[in-house]
């Protein structure tokens, strides 16, 4: 690849997530004349724990001004340095969060081709609008995506969306969510000695979004020969309400509290199943990392390319009866759960991580350089 079609490349994000440091960092790494991140602060009640910077991209710090919730339909976010931030970086390349809630964004995608210099824009996708705002948003959708060069999406359900109101096929590119690299470690040795009571861990923050005390109520819902060993780390500000209710109805949970990096493995390596029966969940891809079989709710649809038949079970988000079903399924079969723990390291492995993350993104800014 050449210089002239990699240059300077800028990235706008609402708020710079922790978890995200190690994608900008390697994508950085990748542009020889460096890589810019522009990102602000969430509302306080949004719960998102902030990176304090980067370590090899840039970090340029956002005023964003947050009006309403971010839960209310009518919530909207404006980025009142985002033009001083292009006049100082000059970008040759931009990829920007393909959100219309966020207002300053069409001025930045303005000020790039006024100088013939592209936008890319990246998001979830854009799913069918519900509510009395419904025909409004579907309407809004077409002109905002066509300001953008080409679309990087978190999954192929969000690129089937873009590609359904319109936008060119051949300038979809799907770069599945990751928030690991490529595991280097082989899988954990696991016993498949039934008689042995299995182990179902949580690893994230304490929300109610993440729907917890679904979980409790599933273990406690099971025959007692099923019934496992539950694991909840994480903190947050559901905690001391799901440890009242673990004490009323499921005694065998144990809440460890927050741990990242090293201190995480032996929770891990002492799983048989991971289980998110909410929302979000990047932990999930470290479970899978570690050769777990996973169960998880749908979301948004960036589980979809992850967790798939030969590796885990997707049920709807809090849906006890499911969860009952899907639990009861899992534990009574342990051999079947290391085949699919098995099957979750090779997708981590050789399809959804960093790497190939990183790999989308220079596809996509390839594509819309002058010289590709």
């Amino acid at each position: 690849m050449c210089e002239v079609a990699l240059g300077r490349v800028g990235i706008q994000q609402r708020v710079l997530p922790d978890y995200r440091v190690p994608f900008f960092d390697m994508l950085a790494a990748a542009c020889p004349r460096g890589l810019s991140v522009f990102a602000g602060q969430p509302r306080p009640e949004e719960a998102v724990v902030s990176a304090a910077g980067l370590h090899v991209a840039r970090y340029a710090a956002a005023r964003n001004r947050h009006f309403l919730s971010p839960r209310s339909p009518f919530y909207f976010c404006w980025q009142e340095n985002l033009l001083d931030w292009l006049e100082d970086w000059q970008p040759e390349a931009l990829i920007v969060e393909a959100n219309p809630r966020y207002r300053s964004t069409p001025a930045a995608v303005r000020w790039m081709h006024a100088r013939r210099r592209p936008v890319i824009g990246w998001g979830l996708g854009a799913p069918a609008a519900r509510g009395p705002l419904g025909r409004w948003r579907a309407r809004a959708w077409p002109p905002f995506l066509r300001q953008f060069d080409a679309l990087i999406a978190y999954s192929p359900r969000g690129a089937e969306e873009y590609r359904a109101y319109g936008f060119p096929a051949e300038r979809v590119f799907v770069a599945p969510n990751a928030v690991a690299p490529r595991p280097t470690a082989p899988p954990p040795p696991r016993s498949c000695d039934s008689s042995a009571a299995a182990t179902v861990l949580f690893v994230g923050r304490l929300q109610a979004r993440k729907r917890v005390d679904v979980l409790l109520r599933a273990c406690a819902s099971l025959p007692p020969e099923l019934q496992p060993r539950l694991i909840v780390v994480g903190d947050g500000p559901e905690r001391e309400t799901l440890q009242r209710l673990a004490q009323a109805v499921y005694r065998c949970a144990e809440f460890p509290g927050a741990h990242t990096g090293s201190r995480l493995e032996p929770y891990f390596a002492a799983a048989d199943v991971f289980v998110l029966p909410g929302t979000g969940g990047l932990a999930v891809q470290q479970a899978m990392a570690h050769a777990l079989p996973v169960i998880v709710g749908r979301g948004d649809g960036t589980q979809d390319y992850l967790v798939r038949p030969e590796n885990g079970w997707r049920i709807p988000d809090g849906d006890l009866p499911a969860l009952v079903e899907t639990l009861r399924t899992a534990l009574s079969d342990k051999p079947r759960l290391r085949r699919m723990g098995e099957a979750s390291y090779r997708i981590v492995a050789e399809e959804i991580n960093l790497e190939n993350m990183v790999s989308v993104f220079l596809q996509a800014l390839m594509a819309c350089s002058p010289c590709s």
